[in-house]
Formats: C-alpha cells, sequence, structure tokens
C-alpha cells in the first residue's frame, strides 16, 4: 500500500483515501498511478464487490498539484499518461464505486468524484469546476459526465464561471445522490457500498453500461441495447438466484460471479 493512498478492507468492498491531506490530496502523476495500482488491487480480490473514494484531511481532492506542471509543457500528452487512464479505471471498474466527498473537490478533483457511480457529499463539500480560473478546460473526463448530471446550459456556466456548488444545491441539480451532516458522511458511504456488495454485481454493472449508452441513443437502439444486456444478465447464476428467492419467500444470496 502507498503512502499516498490508504486503502482499508472492510466486508465485500474496501475504502480508498486519497491521503495527502497536506497537499489536499492535490493530484500528480505519482499519486494517480497509485491509485490506479489500488483499484487494480481492488479489482483483482474476488471478495472486493464495491469501493469508497475519499480523501483524508479537510478536503476530497483539489484537483491538479500544480506544482508539478511546468507552463509550456505539454498538457496533452501529461492527461494521456496519467488523467485519461485514471478517468478510464473508474469507468469501467468492474464494480460499483461510491465518492464520499468531504470537503472542496475542485478541477480534476470533482470530476474524478463525478465519476463515480454514486456521488455523496458532507454538508460542508463545495464542487468547483476550476479550471477556467488557470485558463484550462475540463479534463478527467468532465464535459462528458457533467452535462449529462446537470444539463449542457448548468455545465458551462459552472465550467466558464467556476462558481462553488454545495452539497445541497449539488443534490437540488440532480449532480450528485444525497448530502449527509460530515459527522455520518463516512457512516452513510459504507452503508451504500456494503449495500452495493450484497447486490448482483453483473446486473449492476450492465446496468451502468446501459445508462452509458443511452445518451447517444434512439429509443429503439436503446431497447436493442436493454434486450442484449438483458439476455447476459439472464444467463448469471444471480438471476437464477434471485428468482429462487422469489419464488421460496426469502432473502437472496448473491455471489456477483458473471454467467
Amino acid at each position: 500500500m502507498s503512502d499516498i493512498i490508504r486503502t482499508e478492507r472492510r466486508d465485500g468492498y474496501r475504502i480508498i483515501s486519497l491521503n495527502r491531506p497536506e497537499r489536499m490530496n492535490a493530484l500528480g502523476p505519482d499519486v494517480i498511478a497509485a491509485l490506479i495500482a489500488e483499484l487494480d488491487a481492488a479489482e483483482a480480490d474476488e471478495a472486493c464487490r464495491a469501493l469508497v473514494l475519499t480523501g483524508s484531511g479537510r478536503a476530497f481532492c483539489a484537483g491538479a498539484d500544480l506544482n508539478g506542471i511546468a507552463p509550456g509543457g505539454d498538457l496533452g500528452a501529461a492527461i494521456e499518461r496519467s488523467w485519461n487512464p485514471m478517468a478510464r479505471k473508474f469507468h469501467s471498474l468492474r464494480m460499483p464505486s461510491v465518492a464520499a466527498v468531504n470537503g472542496v473537490a475542485a478541477g480534476a478533483g470533482a470530476n474524478l468524484a463525478l465519476g463515480c457511480d454514486i456521488v455523496v457529499a458532507g454538508r460542508s463539500a463545495r464542487f468547483i469546476q476550476a479550471f477556467s480560473k488557470i485558463g484550462l478546460i475540463p479534463d478527467a473526463g468532465g464535459t462528458h459526465i457533467l452535462p449529462r448530471l446537470v444539463g449542457a446550459g448548468r455545465a458551462r456556466a459552472l465550467a466558464m464561471l467556476a462558481e462553488p456548488v454545495g452539497a445541497d444545491e449539488a443534490v437540488a441539480m440532480g449532480m450528485i445522490w444525497r448530502a449527509f451532516d460530515d459527522t455520518v458522511l463516512m457512516d452513510e458511504a459504507c452503508a451504500i457500498a456494503a449495500k452495493l456488495a450484497a447486490l448482483p454485481t453483473q446486473a449492476l454493472l450492465l446496468t451502468r453500461q446501459a445508462y452509458a449508452a443511452s445518451a447517444a441513443n434512439t429509443f429503439d437502439a436503446q431497447l436493442d441495447v436493454e434486450r442484449d444486456l438483458q439476455r447476459i444478465a439472464g444467463n448469471t447464476p444471480d438471476f437464477q438466484e434471485g428468482v429462487r428467492a422469489f419464488l421460496e419467500k426469502r432473502a437472496p444470496v448473491f455471489t456477483g460471479k458473471p454467467a
């Protein structure tokens, strides 16, 4: 386990914490590489069926560590080496993810959080698309994720004006799932992860896939997606278990195994 990423194993899930509190968990290539390594380790663990991502100290993530960025350098190359692999990793995890946003989530830190399947936040949290303040555009998948959550008009305004969005406002505009008092944020996030870990993992991943496809599809095309993905879901052991449990009037015991 890296010092800059802290992982705690729980029954069925893991808590992964960005662990640079003195830098408000700012992201540099070393942090991103360590985070991806921890995600790889979680995916290799068959007992891990959900993740919680959070930050140590008073912030979730302040975004890019500007101390490591040289003006005039090729930012596109840096993005291709580090930021895009991180964003793609969260987009394709073999398990559902929960972001527990404590304090500030700015720039790429905000988009890292929003790239998780379910986002919850403490009421002190602030989401800031801070890129325009330093002459950049949103990255880490933000230009794809944010308009799909809040609409194109809001997304443009949030990115151009870089105004902070509080947790309750983020809930109201559909940016995140729920806001909690700071003192219970991690308990609530862990309860969500434990619930996800007990659900049929393959059905959850196929649901993610279906929603990801829907924005670009016509209604008829999306019906075809539902047909194809439902065929896959219907061949999983968890579907069989779900039907048996329903008929036997008992709680199902899902394993999360693929077909």
